[in-house]
């Protein structure tokens, strides 16, 4: 019963893992971390597909190896925090609600510059 819990809980983890890339409150990292947790005690074949057939795969594997992001990907991720909350910045008409995103923006971009950056071959 706990491995099925842990597989839903993984599956699910990787649907909002997804949605984070595109919505901008959602983040993508912890529900990919989650669920390469979940799958590792519970679906060997779940967890190797998310390591290495999966489009996270790399970077979860590399966060596993060195607890640091690969060279580029901070750049990478701040260009698209950066695209996505201006997006929601555009869109949303209320000003509380501006100021709670501009908020969450600049914890999230302390929180990104602060991440360790290693190469692959360090």
């Amino acid at each position: 019963m706990q491995r099925i819990i842990l597989i839903i809980i993984g599956w699910l983890a990787i649907v909002l893992g997804t949605l984070g890339i595109v919505l901008p409150l959602l983040p993508t990292t912890p529900f990919m971390l989650l669920a390469a947790w979940c799958f590792a005690r519970s679906s060997p074949r779940f967890h190797h597909w998310l390591l290495w057939r999966s489009w996270f795969g790399r970077y979860i594997r590399h966060w596993q190896q060195h607890r640091a992001l690969p060279k580029g990907a901070k750049s990478r991720a701040i260009l698209f925090i950066l695209a996505t909350f201006a997006l929601s910045l555009w869109l949303v008409p209320v000003l509380w609600v501006r100021i709670m995103l501009l908020m969450m923006l600049t914890i999230l971009l302390i929180f990104m510059a602060r991440m360790p950056v290693i190469d692959d071959g360090e």
